[in-house]
Protein backbone atom coordinates (compact mmCIF):
# COMPACT_ATOMS: atom_id res chain seq x y z
CA UNK A 1 0.00 0.00 0.00
CA UNK A 2 1.33 3.30 -0.45
CA UNK A 3 0.07 7.13 0.40
CA UNK A 4 -0.62 9.91 -2.51
CA UNK A 5 -1.37 12.96 -1.99
CA UNK A 6 -2.45 15.80 -4.14
CA UNK A 7 -3.81 19.30 -4.13
CA UNK A 8 -6.85 20.89 -6.03
CA UNK A 9 -8.60 23.84 -5.74
CA UNK A 10 -12.08 25.53 -4.76
CA UNK A 11 -13.55 28.31 -6.11
CA UNK A 12 -14.16 30.85 -3.61
CA UNK A 13 -17.43 31.27 -1.35
CA UNK A 14 -18.08 27.46 -2.02
CA UNK A 15 -17.07 25.83 1.47
CA UNK A 16 -19.98 24.85 2.29
CA UNK A 17 -21.55 23.79 -0.67
CA UNK A 18 -18.15 21.89 -1.02
CA UNK A 19 -18.62 19.60 2.06
CA UNK A 20 -21.69 19.42 1.89
CA UNK A 21 -21.36 17.48 -1.32
CA UNK A 22 -18.91 15.29 0.26
CA UNK A 23 -20.90 14.58 3.71
CA UNK A 24 -23.42 13.44 1.26
CA UNK A 25 -20.82 11.26 -1.34
CA UNK A 26 -22.86 9.13 -3.28
CA UNK A 27 -23.06 5.18 -2.45
CA UNK A 28 -21.81 4.22 -5.88
CA UNK A 29 -19.19 6.79 -6.37
CA UNK A 30 -17.45 5.50 -2.64
CA UNK A 31 -17.90 1.98 -3.88
CA UNK A 32 -16.27 2.70 -6.80
CA UNK A 33 -13.46 4.19 -5.05
CA UNK A 34 -13.09 1.32 -2.53
CA UNK A 35 -13.24 -0.96 -5.42
CA UNK A 36 -10.20 0.68 -7.48
CA UNK A 37 -8.40 0.26 -4.05
CA UNK A 38 -8.71 3.48 -2.53
CA UNK A 39 -8.98 3.70 1.37
CA UNK A 40 -8.24 6.19 4.14
CA UNK A 41 -9.57 9.12 2.11
CA UNK A 42 -9.27 12.96 3.36
CA UNK A 43 -9.34 16.10 1.91
CA UNK A 44 -8.33 19.06 3.86
CA UNK A 45 -9.03 22.70 3.08
CA UNK A 46 -6.81 25.50 3.05
CA UNK A 47 -9.29 28.65 4.08
CA UNK A 48 -7.05 31.38 3.05
CA UNK A 49 -5.81 29.87 -0.47
CA UNK A 50 -9.17 27.97 -0.84
CA UNK A 51 -6.57 25.36 -1.60
CA UNK A 52 -7.64 21.25 -1.04
CA UNK A 53 -5.59 19.32 0.15
CA UNK A 54 -6.00 15.33 -0.72
CA UNK A 55 -4.41 12.19 1.11
CA UNK A 56 -5.81 8.86 -0.52
CA UNK A 57 -3.91 5.33 0.52
CA UNK A 58 -3.93 3.16 -2.61
CA UNK A 59 -3.36 -0.78 -2.77
CA UNK A 60 -0.53 -2.15 -4.76
CA UNK A 61 -2.75 -3.37 -7.61
CA UNK A 62 -5.20 -0.77 -7.69
CA UNK A 63 -7.26 0.22 -10.58
CA UNK A 64 -7.29 4.28 -9.86
CA UNK A 65 -5.89 5.14 -13.66
CA UNK A 66 -9.27 3.34 -14.93
CA UNK A 67 -11.25 5.71 -12.54
CA UNK A 68 -11.89 8.75 -15.80
CA UNK A 69 -13.44 6.29 -17.84
CA UNK A 70 -16.22 5.16 -15.28
CA UNK A 71 -19.64 6.93 -16.08
CA UNK A 72 -20.16 7.74 -11.99
CA UNK A 73 -16.66 9.12 -11.98
CA UNK A 74 -17.73 11.47 -15.18
CA UNK A 75 -21.26 12.09 -13.54
CA UNK A 76 -19.44 13.17 -10.23
CA UNK A 77 -17.33 15.67 -11.82
CA UNK A 78 -19.97 17.32 -14.01
CA UNK A 79 -21.92 17.59 -10.41
CA UNK A 80 -18.89 19.22 -8.59
CA UNK A 81 -17.49 21.58 -11.68
CA UNK A 82 -19.14 24.45 -10.74
CA UNK A 83 -17.24 24.70 -7.25
CA UNK A 84 -13.76 23.92 -8.25
CA UNK A 85 -11.49 24.74 -10.79
CA UNK A 86 -11.29 21.91 -13.79
CA UNK A 87 -10.18 20.32 -16.75
CA UNK A 88 -12.50 21.05 -20.30
CA UNK A 89 -13.20 17.16 -19.04
CA UNK A 90 -14.51 18.73 -15.77
CA UNK A 91 -12.21 16.58 -13.72
CA UNK A 92 -10.60 18.36 -11.30
CA UNK A 93 -7.48 19.90 -11.75
CA UNK A 94 -5.23 18.09 -9.08
CA UNK A 95 -1.45 18.48 -8.93
CA UNK A 96 0.16 15.77 -7.34
CA UNK A 97 2.52 16.12 -3.81
CA UNK A 98 5.83 15.03 -3.22
CA UNK A 99 6.02 13.40 -0.02
CA UNK A 100 9.33 14.84 1.72
CA UNK A 101 8.65 13.66 5.17
CA UNK A 102 6.79 10.47 6.87
CA UNK A 103 6.73 9.69 10.73
CA UNK A 104 5.60 6.63 11.87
Amino acid sequence: MKTIAFKMKLKSGYEQEYKKRHDEIWPELATLLHAAGISDYSIFLDEETNVLFAIQKVTDNNTVNDLPNHPIMKKWWDYMCDIMEVNPDNSPIALSLKEVFYMK
